[in-house]
């Protein structure tokens, strides 16, 4: 009965149990049948890391999940309610709850992220356009954003979220700036310091919301998904009070069709804490009293090809970070390397830089691409 329900779930998907085609799901355990139908999202994630259903084509089953918008018949259920109903209640994102992510995401092993990110170390959408490696679209995307930002010799740059140390590196090197780079990832910070040592940059563990000092040009790469929505304004004012009056901002995030305000269950409990992708309607509404947009630059497609190069990475180096983890892991990074691709892929999510200026401060802006 449970199998028959299910599979009339499925069936707008053109997805079948046990079926013979490369996105057909492959039952493994019955269990599988009650925690899906039960939890949602969340039961299908946790059931896969289990081992109670695989695929020979995980991305396009859940590409064909996602198109189908089948997590919104779940949304109502009473084991997920009190979920959505604390990111209405509460700011999930405030100075103590924030450093969740970086715990449970950031710093769980720095050798991890070099295998998956590669060279460059960026741990966000690499730009496509005539590249043909991870390592040339991660530059790509690296000196696309100082050209957007117009850098030169001499400038000092804020890197808000700097992760280990990626873009202030090739900033510093490239444009001779000098680069001062936050994160609450304490294991981030630890790496770019040794990383970028010989270089003009500064690296801090530290919240947004304490930077107190001007700046010349401003950027937030990958960082913005974790700022959550009681906090945009606070985030874009921020911004505006440490930008110099002829500065540039470049915002650099994923983002979302329709305006929301809590993550998918899964996502929330397993990779990202309290993270949140902005729509557009947020993203102006926070900027609105502080900017003018010069340039929005959409390209969420380029986002899927990144994430199968990280996959890539992560399946053929695991034999040498295996010892740090377990299966369970293996397989809930598997998950979420495919959920996330497959998510671009339906242009459920996509890849934006915006990049601003303090209201009627630029005479004329030339975008890039």
């Amino acid at each position: 009965m449970l199998r028959d329900l299910l599979n009339d779930f499925l069936a707008p998907c053109d997805i079948q149990i046990n079926g013979s085609r490369p996105h057909d799901l492959q039952v493994v355990d019955s269990r599988f049948y009650k925690e899906v139908l039960k939890r949602g999202s969340l039961g299908l994630g946790e059931s896969f890391m289990q081992g109670w259903w695989v695929s020979n084509d995980i991305e396009e089953l859940l590409y064909r999940l996602i198109q189908a918008n089948l997590s919104d018949k779940f949304k109502r259920k009473p084991t997920l309610f009190w979920y959505y109903l604390k990111s209405k209640l509460f700011n999930l994102q405030n100075k103590k709850r924030s450093i969740d992510v970086a715990l449970k995401h950031y710093n769980i092993g720095n050798e991890l992220y070099q295998y998956m990110l590669g060279k460059t170390m960026m741990y966000s959408c690499a730009y496509w356009k005539d590249a043909k490696t991870l390592e040339e679209a991660q530059e790509r995307k690296l000196d696309l954003i100082c050209k957007k930002l117009d850098l030169s010799p001499g400038q000092t740059v804020l890197d808000i979220g700097c992760g280990w140390g990626g873009f202030a590196k090739f900033a510093s090197e490239n444009y001779g700036v000098t680069v001062t780079g936050i994160s609450i990832a304490a294991e981030q910070i630890e790496f770019a310091k040794t990383w970028c040592h010989k270089l003009p940059v500064e690296f801090r563990l530290q919240d947004y919301r304490d930077l107190d000092e001007k700046f010349d040009r401003i950027v937030s790469i990958g960082m913005f998904e974790h700022v959550g929505y009681k906090n945009y304004r606070i985030f874009m004012q921020t911004v505006h009070n440490c930008l110099k009056s002829n500065g540039l901002f470049l915002l650099h995030c994923i983002g979302g069709n329709e305006a929301s305000t809590a993550t998918d269950p899964w996502i929330h409990k397993y990779i990202f804490p309290n993270g949140l992708i902005p729509s557009p309607r947020q993203l102006t509404a926070a900027m609105e009293p502080y900017f003018t947009l010069e340039d929005w630059h959409n390209f969420g497609p380029d986002y899927e090809l990144t994430l199968n190069a990280w996959q890539e990475n992560f399946k053929n180096y695991w034999h040498c970070i295996k010892n740090s983890y377990d299966d369970l892991f293996y397989r809930m990074w598997l998950y979420y390397l495919n959920v996330s691709a497959a998510s671009f892929k339906a242009r459920h999510n996509n890849v934006w830089q915006l990049v601003l200026s303090k209201k009627g401060n630029i005479a004329r802006y030339f975008s890039v691409r």
